[in-house]
């Protein structure tokens, strides 16, 4: 990354909080000579981790605001996917063993004797999220489910019994988000949904959900390497897998060229194949994901908040889908960061990039962050000063109104991964 000295011009103090704007010397991404970007796609093990405990965390929060008028402490952020055992044959294999869900971490299972059926929550959560999102998972067959959560501590619970007009944070943690998207980074976004759509689905029914796709472009040049799982029972021989591979290249390359700005682009998808080699061979699943035999999944280890996973960017390490939304500062300001950036360069002039910083500190009121803070990338001749003044704005009002904020995420109308 190639950068000049940055430097704080310009601080506000609002309460005990200093909210710092700096301006950064530096070449943004997108003219950087080198970027690489991957997304996992919704069939991708660690994706479903990432989705499935997210709904878990909604659905309780429903639940817990129904019975009580207000979210009871959980986290539902620890989550393991263990691969199955399938047999693939061209025509059609069989699964041999499910795949084995694993709930982790903590929960509110009654309040003042009033149980809460949390296990059968998450349970049934799943199957619905698994159902609705991977055509050929049969939720009920494919899939055993082990719930490990447990009753969270009681200093950590106390937080949710406090009086406050807002919450306090349960860690002291931080997190980044930026904006805008290169154009690598959209692209990379929008091919994976693309090819997880109704239309390419119908197009091309042997694709799964399972795609991972790692953009890396050098210079004008895009490399789209994309992993696709193909379902075993469309697919008659070896012939027809590499033609239809073929044409799914083609599609693709097609799509991505007509929304791109760099001069070349090259698509590869399944790399690994080889003439042949009979099964071992080709990248064929019976359910549409790896996870049916080859690989598992985890919370934590797929997408940013923004879906993506970006390896020119500063980012959080910490996973944002299933923690609760009103004091986990873990999720809150993971997600708000990059709200608050897209914000600011959409609602100021002449930023190229922006990169908001928060940092919480435990028990601290989370609409006061411990450290607050805002880099920008200005266009050449933009005035620092007065642009630095519309962002602290911003800032404080974003911070102010983070009540509205948690009440989307508790909603699910905020997408995590």
């Amino acid at each position: 990354m190639k950068f000049r000295l940055a430097h704080y011009n310009h601080s506000e103090t609002w309460k005990d909080m200093t909210i710092r704007v700096n301006q950064l010397y530096q070449t943004p991404i997108e003219e950087q000579q080198l970027e690489i970007v991957e997304r996992k796609g919704v069939g991708h093990p660690d994706h479903i981790c990432d989705a499935v405990m997210n709904e878990v965390s909604v659905t309780l929060s429903k639940e817990y605001l129904k019975r009580y008028g207000h979210v009871m402490h959980h986290n539902i952020d620890k989550a393991l996917l263990a691969a199955g055992e399938v047999k693939t044959r061209f025509g059609g294999g069989e699964v041999k063993r499910p795949m084995l869900m694993v709930f982790g971490d903590r929960a509110t299972y009654d309040v003042d004797g009033d149980p809460v059926p949390v296990d059968e929550m998450a349970v049934s959560t799943a199957k619905k999220w698994l159902k609705g999102h991977l055509r050929f998972v049969d939720p009920e067959k494919h899939v055993r489910y082990q719930v490990e959560l447990k009753k969270g501590s009681q200093a950590l619970t106390d937080i949710f019994n406090r009086k406050g007009k807002f919450m306090g944070a349960n860690d002291t943690s931080a997190a980044v988000g930026y904006a805008p998207l290169t154009d690598t980074e959209r692209i990379v976004l929008h091919t994976e949904r693309y090819m997880n759509s109704p239309s390419f689905k119908k197009e091309f029914p042997e694709t799964g959900e399972d795609v991972k796709i790692m953009g890396s472009r050098e210079g004008k040049h895009l490399n789209l390497t994309i992993a696709l799982a193909f379902v075993d029972k469309f697919i008659e021989n070896e012939n027809q897998y590499f033609k239809r591979k073929t044409e799914v290249v083609e599609e693709v390359t097609r799509f991505a060229k007509s929304r791109i700005k760099q001069d070349e682009l090259t698509v590869s998808i399944n790399t690994l194949d080889k003439r042949r080699r009979g099964m071992g061979g080709i990248y064929l699943t019976v359910l549409g994901t790896s996870a049916d035999d080859g690989d598992g999944g985890q919370v934590g280890r797929g997408n940013r908040p923004n879906g993506l996973i970006p390896l020119n960017r500063p980012t959080c390490s910490e996973a944002a889908a299933g923690k609760n939304p009103v004091s986990h500062v873990g999720k809150i300001y993971n997600l708000l960061t990059y709200e608050i950036a897209g914000h600011v360069h959409q609602k100021v002039t002449g930023i190229k990039e922006v990169y908001v910083w928060l940092l919480s500190q435990i028990g601290r009121p989370i609409n006061e962050p411990k450290v607050a803070g805002v880099e920008l990338i200005l266009e050449k001749g933009v005035d620092f000063k007065p642009v630095s003044k519309q962002v602290n704005d911003i800032v404080r009002s974003e911070l102010n109104s983070i009540n509205d904020f948690t009440k989307r995420l508790t909603e699910g109308k905020i997408q995590v991964c």
